[in-house]
């Protein structure tokens, strides 16, 4: 699908072939526009919901509890919606991408070339059950050990660790961040306040 609201100068100075409902492009040509707005899946621009009040508060309380814990026992990095990372064929920015100190890429002028160790999406009203299922699986895929899936109307948390393994927890469950962010534990209703 394609938002012809989002910049449409890069778009069509490109000179990619678009439509109302289409835009395709190479990998190399979304890497070197990074466009704004978009993720990249199997050569088509793929746009990003507009974000909704809840899902900037859901997203802000999960850096915060994240952030502290990461820091103070300096695991790696957070990074927010807007940086990339590589999966195969697309080219995601999850809401939050965590990178374990190993991991780390000495070139921070561009988006990782690789899968976060956890990715954090936080589901939209627009998206469609299917197309979120199927990009957590691509994360786990491409080498992501961990996916959380919050949706915030039924203030629920999908943890998926592979294909067939996956829990689902609700307000009075507690989130752990496993063996990928050691030591980091989180009443689920917390996200939601």
């Amino acid at each position: 699908m394609f938002n012809s609201q989002a910049n449409p100068e890069v778009i069509k100075e490109s000179g990619l072939e678009t439509s109302p409902t289409h835009t395709t492009m190479t990998m190399e040509e979304f890497l070197e526009n990074d466009l704004e707005g978009y993720e990249y899946v199997k050569g088509e621009l793929v746009p990003m919901a507009a974000a909704a009040i809840v899902h900037g508060e859901i997203g802000s309380n999960v850096h915060f509890l994240l952030a502290s814990h990461v820091r103070e026992n300096d695991l790696g990095r957070l990074y927010i919606v807007e940086t990339t990372f590589q999966l195969g064929d697309r080219v995601v920015k999850p809401d939050i991408g965590f990178v374990s100190t190993e991991r780390l890429s000495e070139d921070k002028l561009k988006g990782f070339p690789l899968a976060p160790d956890l990715a954090i999406e936080i589901v939209s009203p627009t998206d469609k059950h299917y197309d979120v299922t199927e990009k957590a699986l691509a994360y786990l895929k491409a080498g992501t050990r961990l996916v959380w899936i919050i949706e915030p109307i039924a203030k629920t948390v999908m943890i998926y660790r592979s294909e067939t393994d996956f829990t689902l927890l609700s307000c009075e469950d507690t989130l752990t961040g496993e063996d990928v962010v050691e030591g980091f534990t989180c009443p689920v209703a917390r996200l939601f306040e």
